[in-house]
């Protein structure tokens, strides 16, 4: 993979029980804000599709270049960041959460 395509994104994918959902939003909120805090510029975002009793629900995140050169995206360290802030989510969700990582193409 060359540099122009070597940012990475990651998401995260999961089910959300109706009588879980708000608890699971407060604490994915949370958990997102901690993390942008500790992580200058990392976008995150929680997104969501209605699907009856349960929900999928997708957590985003993604770290854009603070400059020229820069494909720092979302590595490792910070994916397993990532994982560890959520540890406290299992009790909300139904199931596991599904992790994919991206490369960024085309910007």
């Amino acid at each position: 993979m060359n540099a122009a395509m070597a940012a990475r994104e990651l998401f995260v994918w999961y089910r959300v029980r109706r009588e879980s959902a708000d608890e699971a939003r407060a604490a994915v909120a949370t958990l997102q804000r901690t993390l942008r805090a500790e992580w200058p510029g990392l976008h995150a975002r929680l997104l969501a599709r209605d699907a009856g009793e349960a929900a999928t629900w997708m957590e985003t995140y993604s770290r854009p270049a603070a400059s020229a050169g820069d494909d720092r995206g979302v590595d490792e360290t910070l994916e397993a960041a990532i994982a560890a802030a959520a540890v406290g989510l299992e009790r909300l969700i139904d199931g596991p959460r599904h992790v994919e990582a991206f490369a960024v193409v085309v910007a």
